[in-house]
């Protein structure tokens, strides 16, 4: 950035010390560490000192970076927590919530991010079938996405209307990017499946207009 300024529309980024950039580096080597022998093995079949030994990380420094097991293998997520909150504090002057998520979404499928489920690269469709295969992995899942309701929440306000719209832009993000795995995971490729993703995501995005937007 270097003193840049940020652009209309967007929010500037604060520079990163080079001790967080070496923590940052730090979590990725050991998440990616983690995945590729959970994706070996299993995830159940991997223990923690297995990690910490690959890493070259004594135990006890693994969990100062990941409390629980799971938050190895989510690690990918993290930045994906307030990434709707994100959208809607950077969106144009003018635009809604809802407008920016919507654009935001059909620019992800586009792109065919594998936070859309639209992504049949194999390596994409390994990790997602380790998670939906992994009951612990699930349940933490709903941690993070509890996380992203709540910044998104705070992104629109925090009031008692905000959580309840937020919780549900949360929830119909989950359904269809699980719908759009679920199609894949039994033999479509993205591209077959990309019409009838965007079709459901503009569907959605007008019952949530209707809902959220409807008596303001």
């Amino acid at each position: 950035m270097n003193g840049e300024k940020a652009r209309p529309g967007t929010t500037a980024q604060p520079l990163i010390s080079l001790r967080e950039r070496k923590k940052q580096l730090t979590y990725q080597a050991v998440s990616d560490a983690a995945i590729a022998m959970f994706l070996e093995r299993g995830f159940d079949k991997v223990s923690v000192a297995e990690v910490a030994a690959a890493a070259d990380i004594s135990k006890p420094t693994l969990f100062r970076y990941f409390p629980a097991k799971e938050d190895l293998a989510l690690h990918r997520f993290a930045d994906h927590e307030d990434e709707a909150a994100r959208v809607v504090a950077a969106r144009p002057e003018g635009e809604s919530p809802l407008d920016a998520l919507r654009r935001h979404l059909l620019d992800g499928l586009e792109r065919r991010d594998p936070v859309t489920g639209l992504c049949d690269a194999p390596e994409v469709l390994a990790f997602h079938r380790m998670l939906y295969g992994t009951p612990s992995l699930v349940a933490r899942m709903y941690g993070y996405q509890s996380r992203s309701e709540a910044a998104l929440a705070r992104a629109l306000g925090d009031g008692v209307r905000d959580r309840l719209a937020a919780g549900q832009i949360i929830a119909v993000q989950r359904i269809l990017a699980l719908e759009n795995w679920r199609r894949i995971d039994a033999g479509e490729s993205a591209d077959e499946v990309y019409g009838d993703a965007v079709r459901a995501a503009e569907l959605a995005f007008v019952q949530l207009r209707s809902g959220i937007e409807g008596d303001r």
